[in-house]
């Protein structure tokens, strides 16, 4: 067969070069969801069986990683029938990796007029035919790579079209499916709490309520990627500008935010961390436990639990900064925060640096009898230990029962007027009042 004379070139002649050279022809009937190879060559012969099921077909294709043989999470799976749905003639490229070595292969879909059934015809491409475009493609992927998916909806028609997933193909993927059956599916992949979110933001009718032409807008939520990992992604909508208002068009891209988002919420959670702890001993902070005591006086109201306040004065804490220094002042400080705050942590108390060396503890479940054992189960321990370079140092604790009638400032006066009965009676023992 001699195809470089024009003259002796004919479409029988053409017909045996394609079949000789193309990689594979298969027919497909996506009702009964099979397909069979009419043509193998080369590597098809193995990447392609002889006869097998179209739903497999298609999740081998590109139902994978771009450049990789791993698949997509199964989550996903649910939308190959709608990949495998094709309406118009259509043509992808795709990467596949095959016993480690990526295959770069064209593919050209023939729909049979009026029925599910298509031609797939495969064919593998040569690496100097698409060198360049992939490392133009790579520089784009460069200032894009963020953007995961994107696609084209039109809300009054329920349509999607121009369906971008970047892990999968730097090209469109072939999506037959409604806008409105889209929602249904990919609601799934969102997070739980954030599911009612997504559904509110993504109804036709809100986006037509609230998207002037032109308008952009976005949210952040977590969503599954391709992994079956949850990220945090920005789900972006603009609204394409036309003269028609009622042409309700949009451009819709999920957004890869994750690194920022954890960098974010970390810095946020330390900053809180620093609002509500002590910055010297690391317990509740002053601000912190008077919250916790309006929670507490809440709570006395609505369930009348037994809830008791306590004081801690550390006694005669300014000779130890006379004669030791103020160093080691706040190290004393540091291990009787550390002393009473691992105490209270097995008691379902909550302790905190009120101020100076008082410290503060509300005391969940505890009868005034109860609440004074666990003060003086805290005295003892202070008493007997060992504490750097000033040895043994004790404190001084008053007590108090919340009432229902009370306020902040009543609870707080009488618990200060028992630490000041305490530290007149000599210190190193407990006042209630």
């Amino acid at each position: 067969m001699d195809l470089k004379r024009s003259d002796s070139v004919t479409f029988d002649v053409a017909m045996e070069f394609l079949k000789e050279n193309l990689g594979a022809v298969l027919y497909v009937d996506g009702d009964a969801d099979e397909y069979r190879a009419l043509s193998r060559r080369s590597f098809f012969n193995e990447f392609v069986d002889e006869k097998g099921s179209y739903h497999d077909l298609i999740e081998k294709l590109w139902f994978h990683f771009n450049n990789s043989s791993d698949a997509v999470v199964e989550n996903y799976h649910v939308f190959i029938p709608n990949a495998g749905k094709f309406s118009g003639k259509y043509s992808k490229r795709v990467n596949i990796v095959f016993n480690d070595v990526t295959h770069t292969i064209q593919m050209t879909i023939y729909p049979i007029k009026e029925s599910s059934t298509y031609l797939f015809i495969l064919d593998e491409l040569d690496g100097g035919q698409y060198i360049d475009e992939a490392l133009t493609n790579k520089k784009v992927d460069t200032i894009q790579n963020t953007f995961l998916f994107s696609m084209y909806i039109d809300v009054v028609r329920d349509t999607t079209s121009s369906i971008s997933i970047t892990e999968i193909s730097d090209e469109v993927m072939n999506q037959q499916i409604k806008y409105s059956d889209w929602r249904k599916k990919i609601v799934k992949m969102i997070w739980p709490a954030d599911q009612d979110q997504f559904m509110e933001r993504t109804d036709p009718e809100y986006l037509k309520k609230n998207f002037a032409p032109g308008k952009t807008s976005s949210f952040d939520c977590l969503m599954m990627n391709l992994n079956g990992e949850y990220i945090w992604v920005k789900l972006i909508f603009s609204r394409a500008e036309t003269d028609n208002p009622e042409d309700y068009r949009f451009v819709y891209m999920v957004q890869d935010i994750n690194e920022t988002s954890v960098k974010l919420m970390s810095a946020l959670n330390n900053y809180k961390i620093l609002a509500l702890r002590d910055s010297l001993t690391g317990i509740y902070n002053h601000g912190r436990m008077e919250t916790e005591i309006f929670n507490a006086l809440d709570k006395k109201r609505k369930s009348k639990e037994d809830i008791s306040l306590m004081i801690l004065d550390i006694d005669f804490f300014k000779s130890v900064n006379d004669e030791f220094g103020h160093a080691t002042g706040d190290t004393t400080l540091k291990e009787f925060a550390q002393l009473i705050m691992n105490y209270c942590k097995e008691n379902n108390a909550v302790a905190g640096r009120w101020g100076g060396e008082e410290f503060v503890v509300v005391c969940y479940g505890k009868n005034p009898a109860e609440a004074k054992e666990m003060a003086d189960a805290i005295r003892l321990k202070v008493q007997e230990n060992l504490f750097s370079t000033v040895g043994h140092i004790t404190c001084s604790i008053g007590m108090t029962e919340l009432m229902e009638s009370d306020d902040i400032e009543t609870a707080f006066e009488r618990m200060d007027g028992a630490l000041y009965c305490a530290k007149s009676n000599g210190r190193n023992c407990i006042c209630t009042k």
